[in-house]
């Protein structure tokens, strides 16, 4: 496994090897001591999720209140997605900044979103299978968003806004300057 940090540092990207020959391939999709060992503390991962969903379907940015905060490590089964991590620690260098990554069945990419940050992706094929690890439950709660449209963050989903399908939900999220519910930059969550 090849771990890589982005432009915002704790977000990572995690490029697993691929061994392939005539009969298919085998890939390691997670291995916990090589992710720990990298990132210098300890993860645990509780709960895998997926979804399936068709092209243009964008879910997020959303993120989960201390004490339910939670990392997400994601990757695309089948299909493809761009995935976004928005920093929303204040007080952060790149607080507002975003990473987007194009994660497809192909590249067979991950992402490492950790705690302090709203997550999303959209999807750019039909029938995309989307596969995630969170080291926290789900908690209703304590979920949050922020405005998947938010002129502030600027992000380019490569999806025609009027071809984009979201839920009720996410189509009412505040913008990130409207909301109180952020995380403080050096605060660490993972204590």
């Amino acid at each position: 496994m090849n771990f890589i940090r982005t432009e915002i540092p704790d977000v990572v990207i995690c490029e697993p090897k691929v061994h392939g020959d005539t009969r298919g391939y085998f890939v390691e999709t997670f291995r916990q001591d090589k992710l720990e060992d990298f990132l210098g503390f300890k993860i645990n991962f509780c709960q895998d999720n997926e979804s399936k969903s068709s092209r243009g379907v964008l879910r997020g940015l959303h993120y989960q209140l201390v004490p339910s905060a939670q990392t997400k490590l994601v990757r695309v089964i089948q299909g493809k997605v761009l995935d976004v991590a928005v920093d929303i620690r204040v007080g952060s260098p790149t607080f507002g900044k975003y990473v987007a990554v194009e994660l497809t069945s192909e590249n067979k990419k991950q992402l490492l979103v950790p705690r302090g940050f709203a997550h999303a992706f959209v999807v750019l094929e039909d029938d995309t299978i989307f596969a995630y690890k969170v080291d926290n439950y789900y908690s209703p709660e304590n979920d949050r968003g922020i405005a998947f449209n938010d002129s502030d963050l600027g992000i380019n989903w490569q999806v025609d806004a009027s071809s984009l399908n979201l839920s009720a939900k996410d189509k009412t999220q505040p913008k990130l300057k409207e909301t109180n519910d952020l995380f403080e930059y050096g605060i660490n969550y993972y204590e």
